[in-house]
């Protein structure tokens, strides 16, 4: 792993933190969900570019499914 990449997973789990606590406020169960996973899966994932793609549509989630 290089510098980027933790860059990338530390800004990807801050925005999740931010997720975690949006979605545990709301009530909103999708955001929470994905707070959580974008919080989990740079643990996972070495290549930035993949990190990124899985961060934006983690990002986009919530706003196209509610449940």
């Amino acid at each position: 792993m290089d510098s980027s990449t933790i860059l990338i997973g530390v800004l990807l789990g801050a925005i999740g933190c931010g997720y975690i606590v949006y979605g545990r406020k709301q009530l909103h169960s999708m955001a929470l969900v994905s707070g959580i996973l974008l919080c989990i899966f740079p643990y996972f994932v070495a290549n930035i570019w993949l990190a990124l793609l899985i961060g934006v549509l983690l990002m986009l989630l919530p706003r196209f499914i509610d449940f």
